[in-house]
């Protein structure tokens, strides 16, 4: 392959990964998963219902 080619396709490729990660940012910030991201943060401080205390036998 050309050095010329070789350019080309470097630089669409790096434009396709670039938009690509644009929209992941994009679709995370949206407004409409905001609640979806909001009930997962506390996933870790709600307590487990089926967890008993004490020692497991």
């Amino acid at each position: 392959m050309s050095m010329i080619v070789y350019g080309w396709v470097a630089g669409i490729s790096t434009l396709i990964s670039m938009l690509a990660f644009l929209g992941v940012v994009a679709w995370s910030y949206s407004r409409r998963r905001q609640g979806d991201f909001a009930a997962a943060a506390q996933l870790p401080l709600e307590e487990d219902a089926g967890v008993t205390s004490g020692a497991q036998s």
